[in-house]
């Protein structure tokens, strides 16, 4: 069906596969409770689908092919109308990153679900080496893996929000302080970016429009250096303490929200595009 068709269509469950973007981490917390952009994005849906349900079968720290082993048949079971599918990032950050690989997999999910009927979404990756200077050398598999999930998703139909061209995107205000997770705002653009690529009414391309200038300059030189040492040792080290010890942060972690439920809508939802 053409996208100018289905610029209207009504859902009934949306399913969300993925890692700890997807799972919320960066919007909340595991205390409060997490929301992130598949969150925000099904409350989008749901003022235009009464009626809609949703499940979040993300879980943290998953690499693409774990996300393909332990989340696609749960999904395929629950039969969505709509799916997003968001992995790779954790594999870019392993030294044996193959982006054929990782896109294989990617591709599979797509395939699967939407000869299942489903209408697959899903977004391309910021540049990160704009947040993280020391991740310099992931540049090159940022940009590999992006052209890969453009390829893959036209060759099955999937609805690509492309969000890498947009400078906006390595705001480091949509980002939290670990630069490896969306801060609120950063979930609340992503969400916008998908109902926009989906053409859900009301959305629009304010998502790509640059944040106001911040009140306090970045810091350069010494305080800049400062800054990433302290940055380094926050969350680069626990990082690679983990990795070191084979351990991952979804370790017996499990989806938030395996089944379909209703979406409750805010009582005030931020406006889009902020």
């Amino acid at each position: 069906m053409p996208d100018s068709e289905r610029q209207h269509h009504r859902y009934l469950r949306y399913v969300a596969l993925g890692d700890s973007q997807t799972e919320g981490l960066g919007d909340g917390d595991d205390t409060a409770g997490l929301r992130g952009f598949a969150d925000r994005f099904a409350e989008r849906l749901a003022v235009h689908s009464p009626g809609l349900t949703y499940a979040n079968l993300a879980v943290r720290g998953r690499l693409a092919g774990q996300v393909r082993a332990g989340q696609l048949d749960a999904a395929l079971a629950l039969r969505p109308d709509l799916a997003t599918v968001v992995a790779g990032v954790n594999d870019m950050l392993r030294p044996s990153f193959d982006a054929d690989e990782v896109a294989g997999h990617l591709e599979a999910m797509f395939a699967a679900l939407t000869a299942q009927g489903a209408r697959v979404v899903t977004v391309t990756f910021p540049d990160i080496t704009r947040l993280v200077p020391l991740a310099r050398p992931l540049g090159a598999r940022v940009h590999a893996l992006n052209e890969r999930i453009r390829e893959a998703g036209g060759r099955h139909g999937v609805v690509v929000a492309d969000t890498a061209p947009y400078p906006v995107v390595t705001d480091p205000r949509l980002w939290s302080p670990d630069r490896l997770h969306a801060s609120p705002l950063g979930h609340e653009r992503i969400a916008e970016a998908l109902a926009a690529a989906i053409r859900l009414p009301g959305s629009g391309d304010a998502w790509t429009h640059p944040l106001p200038a911040p009140p306090v300059p970045a810091p350069t030189g010494l305080r800049a250096a400062a800054a990433e040492l302290r940055w380094a040792a926050a969350f680069l080290g626990p990082w690679l303490g983990r990795r070191l010890r084979g351990r991952s942060s979804g370790d017996e972690r499990t989806a938030r929200r395996p089944s379909l439920l209703p979406v409750r809508l805010p009582a005030v939802q931020a406006p889009p595009g902020a």
